[in-house]
């Protein structure tokens, strides 16, 4: 309603040893160019899900992120931002 770029499934880029991989990852959301959301449906958020999220932040030089988690009660419950520093 607001017109704001949303892009799904967004290709990453990486780069190892000299090789690069053109899509080595897939961000699920890409918000306005500048947000980052990682989309889950666990039982628990676990550290290597955050690490997920800041390997996109840094592989894709964005500074801000969203981990939600559907699987809770109340989904304000299952939010995590998530702010790098470039």
């Amino acid at each position: 309603m607001r017109n704001v770029p949303c892009k799904a499934e967004v290709p990453i880029r990486a780069e190892y040893k000299g090789l690069t991989f053109e899509i080595a990852y897939r961000a699920d959301l890409l918000v306005g160019n500048r947000l980052v959301v990682e989309l889950k449906a666990v039982e628990y958020v676990l550290d290597v899900h955050e690490a997920q999220l800041l390997s996109y932040l840094r592989l894709q030089d964005k500074r801000l992120g969203l981990l939600i988690n559907f699987h809770v009660r109340m989904l304000r419950d299952g939010i995590k931002r998530v702010v790098t520093e470039l």
